[in-house]
């Protein structure tokens, strides 16, 4: 068989297309669902390591260290496979939004801690002298200027959320690679890999190549 036959086989990638379209619908709300639970979470726990008593910074540390140094596959692992020991069953799909949720949490957390960090010291004082209340001062003045910076990174984390979501087949939930690897096992030939691998590049070159840009933006205004 020639190259094009074994990778590249179109009769094989269009009868595997049905199946990869509805593995993609499944990773991208899978991506969708973790990703808007776990960046607002990871900007309440950016605050609360930022701004909290010292108790509660340690642990919104141990959180974001845990989850960072964790895989994602021992994430999923852990929530599918060992909390029905402790009592806590969970499905496929609830199973893979907290993983994902978890690490999105971790990781955003450290995103918006280093855009507000980023953000002059000055801000706050000029707040408080102008009578504004800490969390006003935050939501009007900080926020919004941290949220800027943080843009580009936190887009990035999304582009390896949805690259991540790969690893769910692990608790039984037929994403995009895992239907890919099913039709490949079917038809007896790599190419819906191939075919998966178009759904992915096609998806998510637009979220990359828009990092970059808005990078270079950013870039721009600084040097203005």
């Amino acid at each position: 068989m020639s190259l094009i036959d074994t990778f590249f086989n179109p009769d094989v990638i269009m009868s595997s297309l049905p199946a990869l379209l509805r593995g993609f619908l499944n990773t991208l709300l899978l991506g969708i669902l973790s990703i808007g639970i776990g960046i607002p979470i990871g900007l309440g726990i950016s605050l609360v390591r930022l701004y909290a008593p010292k108790p509660l910074r340690w642990l919104a540390v141990g959180y974001t260290d845990i989850f960072r140094a964790l895989p994602v596959l021992v994430v999923l692992i852990l929530i599918y496979y060992a909390l029905p020991f402790l009592g806590i069953r969970l499905s496929s799909w609830a199973s893979a939004v907290t993983a994902f949720a978890f690490i999105m949490s971790a990781y955003s957390a450290e995103v918006f801690r280093s855009g507000i960090e980023s953000i002059p010291r000055g801000q706050f004082e000029a707040s408080q002298a102008l009578g504004l209340p800490f969390l006003l001062t935050l939501r009007k003045v900080v926020l919004p200027q941290a949220i800027r910076v943080v843009i580009p990174p936190m887009t990035s984390n999304c582009v390896s959320m949805f690259k991540d979501t790969s690893l769910a087949s692990t608790v039984a939930l037929p994403e995009l690679l895992k239907e890919a690897t099913n039709a490949q096992s079917l038809y007896a030939n790599p190419s819906p890999l191939i075919g998966a691998a178009l759904v992915y590049l096609i998806f998510l070159w637009p979220m990359v190549r828009l990092v970059s840009l808005l990078e270079e933006r950013f870039k721009t205004e600084k040097k203005r």
